[in-house]
């Protein structure tokens, strides 16, 4: 909880007014937003400051990356991961989803396949359909109350070697983080059917468990590294989603010619506030992130008692990432995620992830909105007795 901290992850901030995607969906009714993953938590402050000085300026021309915010990253994936990049190797994205898709697109040829885990955060099933590939799911089962994908019901489904396997590490829904004789098995996969990784590792940041560590899936040896596209971003971790600053790592240079082909004169450069807040956040927002992950992992314990103290609903422990995947399998209703809107409390649907008998709760939210959801979830399941 906050309050013995350097910042108040408590305070109620209205974002009501701010042409907000997630609250929004909701104006005008007594629903509580809590499905797309934006966080309702104020940036922090040195992200704050830096814009404004960077808005005084007043002149907001055509921008590039500076050379320290590549510093700073290079520097950040030594220290945290101990995965020693070069600069080269980094490609600027305007946002992590039009990432997947140039990926989609540059890391497979026509008529060869896509394989993504399922359920999965939906981007990547849609970037499959706009590239025109096949597609094949990989089921994210559980092994010992932990979400993976299973690469061997995706190898029965293969018809030739060739095409793009894609990763969410952590795992979004599910907050799995990999280990590294998992990576492993990934890379011994990837390599016996031929197929280029593209690594969504944009919850790095946001591991809950202290005894976790986040490993790269390129840092794992340098097989992994020359077959692979590491696609991260400051949005989750800082709260700056809107802003549209992500990176891609490619150590490749035929992958990053071929990534960079597809991404020329489509994808546009990312703004100079994005660049301004991106950098502000990786060189000064630790102290404000290591408090951000106290409070988070304080709403996972609650969310943890209090779903799994409830009839009909299970929820696994969640290592990563501020959303939690709630199983509501035995829930004696045709619809879960209607059924929770309909008691004031907005998920995200698990159709949308690709399993209709989930729901993903965000939980990047104050404790107070928590605690009124989970409220309004238990008397609501109440009265299905």
């Amino acid at each position: 909880m906050s309050g013995s901290g350097q910042f108040d992850f408590d305070k109620e901030v209205d974002r009501t007014t701010s042409c907000s995607d997630k609250w929004d969906k909701y104006k005008g009714t007594d629903i509580l937003p809590m499905w797309v993953a934006d966080s309702d938590f104020q940036s922090p402050p040195a992200v704050i400051d830096a814009l404004q000085e960077r808005v005084a300026h007043g002149v907001f021309g055509y921008t590039h990356a500076s050379n320290t915010l590549t510093d700073i990253f290079v520097k950040r994936m030594a220290e945290r991961y101990n995965w020693h990049i070069e600069p080269e190797w980094i490609v600027y994205l305007s946002g992590l989803v039009c990432g997947l898709n140039i990926a989609a697109r540059a890391l497979s040829e026509e008529g060869q396949t896509i394989i993504s885990p399922s359920p999965i955060y939906p981007p990547f099933i849609s970037s499959a359909k706009f590239a025109e590939r096949p597609l094949v799911k990989a089921p994210v089962v559980l092994r010992k109350g932990r979400w993976l994908p299973d690469l061997d019901e995706a190898e029965k489904q293969l018809k030739a070697k060739g095409g793009l396997l894609q990763m969410c590490n952590p795992l979004n829904p599910g907050g799995t983080v990999y280990r590294k004789e998992e990576l492993e098995e990934t890379l011994a996969f990837a390599e016996k059917h031929d197929l280029l990784v593209c690594s969504d590792e944009i919850h790095c940041d946001l591991i809950l468990d202290g005894d976790l560590k986040h490993i790269p899936f390129a840092s794992v040896n340098e097989r992994a590294a020359q077959r692979s596209v590491t696609l991260m971003a400051p949005s989750k971790t800082f709260n700056i989603a809107g802003l549209g600053a992500s990176i891609a790592i490619i150590p490749n240079p035929n992958i990053r010619a071929r990534f960079n082909k597809v991404k020329r004169g489509i994808v546009p450069g990312v703004n100079v506030l994005a660049f301004t807040a991106a950098e502000a956040a990786y060189q000064h927002g630790e102290a404000w992130l290591q408090e951000q992950l106290c409070y988070l992992a304080g709403h996972r314990d609650l969310l943890m008692r209090e779903i799994n103290a409830l009839p009909y609903l299970k929820l696994e422990h969640i290592e990563a990432t501020y959303l939690a995947w709630i199983d509501c399998s035995e829930l004696p209703v045709d619809n879960p995620h209607r059924f929770f809107e309909e008691a004031g409390v907005g998920l995200s649907p698990g159709l949308d992830f690709g399993n209709r008998k989930f729901v993903r709760l965000n939980f990047g939210c104050t404790r107070k909105t928590l605690e009124e959801a989970l409220r309004r979830m238990k008397a609501a399941v109440a009265r299905l007795d």
